[in-house]
């Protein structure tokens, strides 16, 4: 029989809890609005909205995968980051809220929101295209080339594009890294795989089995993608460019190393390396020597 919308939201957070989803108010909520096209302004607006059967019964398949431990993102095929939706599929990569501080990095970067010149960047593994994508909405004048080995990824990151406006400044290309494009860019952006291959089986299982292995898989030691964007990152730079790359947990002094070898340092040892959510070093942002 039809519910209340506040009640089975209240219902569907508390099945949650049980199996121990430290969200579950909030992946309610998501798992609600996604089913029957209510906002969160009709939730508390409108909280005695009748919701009928055949959403319950959705809702009902939504809550016993999420307790199984599929993230709400793969059961709603979208995910918010820096303030967009964002669509996902399984071949990509769940945006994560630590990705956000790459994007602020490069947008605090001097020239990027009012340079003389439009900023051109460079997405490699672009994924969903949460990155390259932000930036281009946040800077107008921007345009960019994502780059992605998974031509399934691309489409995705594409309709992305397109549903936030700036496709027509955007181009992909299936590539490994960057093989292949050309031309120059103010600014290179990189979340590459970075989990070691041997770590992968001791994910978290809302990783591990939902995420496509080769956003994750970094390698034996979890640095192949570094060691390979930095090999050609010089030939892809403007004069005053900077690259960007995020990475995992403890990598960071791994990744400097892997830079300097290849003639590159940070911007500045206060600012070069930056901190996620949790004030881990997550990031850094780097210039040719």
């Amino acid at each position: 029989m039809p519910l209340e919308a506040h009640k089975l939201h209240r219902d569907i957070a508390a099945r949650l809890r049980t199996a121990g989803i430290d969200t579950a108010m909030l992946d309610g909520r998501l798992i609600l609005c996604h089913v029957t096209g209510l906002s969160d302004v009709d939730l508390i607006a409108q909280p005695q909205t009748l919701v009928c059967d055949e959403h319950i019964s959705q809702i009902e398949d939504m809550i016993n995968r999420r307790r199984a431990g599929e993230p709400v993102s793969r059961l709603t095929g979208c995910k918010e980051f820096f303030g967009r939706e964002f669509r996902v599929a399984p071949a990509t990569l769940d945006p994560r809220p630590d990705t956000e501080v790459l994007v602020e990095a490069a947008l605090r970067l001097p020239g990027v929101l009012q340079g003389k010149q439009p900023v051109r960047v460079l997405d490699i593994g672009t994924g969903t295209g949460v990155v390259i994508i932000t930036l281009l909405a946040e800077v107008s004048s921007a345009t960019g080339v994502a780059t992605d080995v998974s031509q399934d990824a691309l489409k995705v990151c594409r309709s992305n594009a397109v549903a936030l406006g700036v496709d027509d400044r955007l181009e992909t290309v299936c590539t490994s890294w960057a093989d292949g494009v050309t031309g120059k860019f103010d600014l290179v952006v990189s979340n590459p795989p970075y989990i070691a291959s041997h770590e992968i089986a001791g994910l978290a299982a809302g990783v591990r089995d939902y995420d496509p292995g080769l956003a994750l898989d970094g390698g034996p030691d979890g640095l192949d993608a570094y060691r390979a964007i930095f090999a050609d990152a010089a030939g892809w730079l403007r004069s005053e460019g900077h690259v960007l790359v995020e990475f995992g947990k403890g990598q960071h002094a791994d990744v400097v190393q892997i830079a300097a070898r290849e003639g590159f340092t940070l911007i500045d040892d206060s600012t070069g390396l930056v901190h996620d959510l949790a004030g881990e070093i997550r990031c850094a942002i780097f210039r040719v020597c």
